[in-house]
């Protein structure tokens, strides 16, 4: 279970992510929406890191934070606004999610071989194949 729980709790959590960006109040600044949502997630945090922590304080551990934080900061900022704008232009939650993340999958395979030098097997190429076979049939 160790190996796993990480992916249900990502899965379970991106499809209220994927609900709750297309159920946004379309009358709603998306930035104002997020704004929001990242004080939710930020005092949820704190509390999670309160709660499961025996280390030093929280300002102790932002002491250790570099240049990693304020990407991740920033690239989930696109990701949520994107998500949130994508439904608002007409793409389906069963749809709109499975393009992203196919495109997304091709993108790393490259990524991981260039940037970190992993292999590009015949299974991982078999994956790109049925990703694109599967966003066909999507789209049929």
């Amino acid at each position: 279970m160790n190996l796993y729980w990480p992916i249900a709790l990502a899965v379970l959590s991106d499809i209220a992510y994927q609900l709750a960006s297309k159920s946004t109040p379309e009358a709603m600044n998306p930035f104002a929406s997020l704004t929001l949502a990242y004080l939710v997630g930020a005092a949820a945090s704190a509390l999670i890191y309160l709660l499961t922590s025996h280390a030093g304080s929280l300002f102790q551990e932002w002491r250790l934070a570099n240049w990693t934080t304020l990407v991740l900061g920033l690239a989930i900022v696109g990701l949520e606004a994107g998500s949130i704008y994508m439904f608002r232009v007409g793409w389906e939650v069963s749809v709109g999610p499975v393009l992203k993340n196919a495109i997304l999958a091709v993108a790393l395979v490259a990524v991981g071989y260039l940037a970190y030098r992993e292999p590009v097997t015949f299974t991982k190429l078999a994956g790109i194949g049925a990703c694109l076979i599967g966003l066909w049939l999507l789209n049929r």
